[in-house]
């Protein structure tokens, strides 16, 4: 058997976590196991439809490196396929028009609720003779439900879930006005896509019950089920907004990079003995749905920035520079230069493993590429004090005589005018030194930075952050 797996979107808003980590978990099985794994736009709901939701979903999933294996349906263009399934269904008997008009159905549901009932309808045209329909009324065709008995479901994540059929109701296949329900497009497009295992959220699980009825009906293989716990907040709440349940393109935009969020959704209900830095190459190999976990996860923000930081510390430092540049551009109105570039490659290294986020990186690729004279932030202004004045004049004088510009000889000037002009607290004189080559008051390693810097920008760096400081101090 090829595994065949499918991720079926719904395009009426934003890729959420819980989407991306369905889809990764259909990809990674499907190609675990040398199968295809395959896309379905669910787009039935037309008034809920948006085409730009359409492009997010795209996005996220080539944003995510999950490659799919056809060109992606709709399941609206197929609904003459779902309307066709529907009436053979009512042709070989295991579906019916019911002609009830709103009012009976909500006389029936307020019956139902009365009496303690968990189904509403009440099966009246069940067997009733169409001669008895009423004139001028549109039916909806409702599939034949099994009335005795419980209907099991064997789910790879669950075990055995089983439900009293009475609890069944002959729902709506096909509405008045010929538009198939989302239970009957499911089933007829899961079989004709030759789909052989979904893998969904729990919160699907009743539906796996009423969609067993048309695969049974129909005589068609059932998928074989594993259905996930859903995600909740870290502090076991549902998953809202202040947890992190935004869109995959806010992670994007926070700075985040694909392998890690990949990894920690991977790790968000599934393990693998103690790993934790789980690859995609890796899981690919070690990846299978009986790993996922019956209990609800909770997401953790502080885990999956330490999970950036780590795949952060390992890319490669070119793939950095153009991710950067964008960040660059919106937060900080830098576009990098040839000069900078130079600066940039050269002082990735150190810079890398201290950022969490894209955008840490960035802020911290500042002392790189400005060149003097620019603006201080409130953390520079702090520093930029008279009497720091005196100090950066030591420094100023002392690496200008400096032939060999190398950090080690920049660090023993800046720890013996520590020594004679600020009590020995080598802070005293990094703060303002810092301040003036960054324009904040948090940078890379100093020394080493200017020494990329190089010679000629810290003299002018210098000379502006003392001239600033005079200029300051005489308002």
């Amino acid at each position: 058997m090829t595994v065949i797996t499918r991720f079926p979107p719904s395009p009426t808003g934003f890729m959420h976590i819980g989407n991306a980590r369905t889809a990764l978990f259909n990809y990674l099985y499907a190609r675990a196991k040398g199968g295809k794994f395959v896309i379905r736009i669910e787009d039935t709901d037309r008034a809920r439809h948006s085409e730009e939701a359409v492009e997010v979903i795209f996005n996220a999933l080539e944003w995510m490196g999950l490659d799919y294996d056809n060109t992606p349906q709709s399941q609206y263009e197929n609904r003459a396929r779902h309307a066709e399934i529907a009436h053979a269904l009512l042709a070989a008997g295991k579906a019916y028009k019911c002609y009830c008009s709103p009012e009976e159905l909500e006389k029936m549901r307020e019956q139902s609720k009365s009496e303690g009932r968990a189904v509403a309808y009440n099966n009246y045209w069940r067997d009733r003779d169409e001669s008895e329909a009423p004139k001028g009324v549109q039916p909806v065709i409702r599939i034949k439900s099994p009335l005795e008995g419980e209907s099991i479901v064997d789910d790879v994540v669950q075990g055995k879930v089983r439900v009293d059929n009475k609890q069944l109701d002959d729902f709506i296949i096909l509405r008045s006005d010929g538009v198939p329900t989302y239970m009957l497009a499911v089933v007829v497009d899961d079989h004709d896509m030759d789909v052989t295992h979904v893998i969904r959220g729990d919160d699907h699980l009743n539906n796996t019950f009423r969609q067993n009825v048309i695969y049974d009906a129909m005589g068609w293989k059932k998928p074989i089920y594993a259905h996930c716990p859903l995600i909740h907040g870290a502090d076991g709440s549902k998953f809202s907004k202040r947890h992190g349940s935004v869109s995959i393109e806010d992670y994007k935009n926070m700075g985040f990079l694909p392998e890690a969020l990949n990894n920690y959704l991977l790790r968000l209900g599934w393990g693998h003995k103690d790993e934790e830095i789980i690859p995609m190459e890796r899981a690919l190999e070690i990846f299978d749905i009986k790993g996922i976990s019956k209990a609800a996860s909770k997401f953790d923000f502080k885990k999956l920035e330490s999970l950036n930081a780590h795949y952060l510390n390992a890319a490669d430092n070119d793939r950095l520079v153009d991710l950067i540049s964008p960040f660059l551009k919106e937060k900080h109105n830098i576009i990098i230069s040839e000069e900078g570039l130079t600066r940039l490659q050269a002082g990735m290294d150190g810079i890398k493993e201290r950022a969490k986020t894209l955008i840490d990186l960035a802020a911290e690729s500042r002392i790189y590429l400005v060149d003097a004279p620019f603006p201080y932030d409130e953390g520079a202004q702090k520093h930029l004090t008279p009497a720091a004045k005196t100090i950066l004049k030591e420094i100023l004088t002392e690496l200008k005589a400096l032939n060999d510009f190398n950090h080690e000889d920049i660090e023993h000037k800046c720890r013996n005018i520590a020594q004679i002009k600020a009590d020995g607290k080598l802070g005293n004189v990094m703060m303002p030194f810092r301040a003036a080559l960054a324009g904040t008051d948090k940078s890379p390693a100093l020394f080493e930075a200017a020494e990329i810097i190089g010679k000629p920008e810290v003299i002018k760096r210098l000379e502006h952050a003392i001239a600033y400081i005079g200029t300051s101090a005489s308002h």
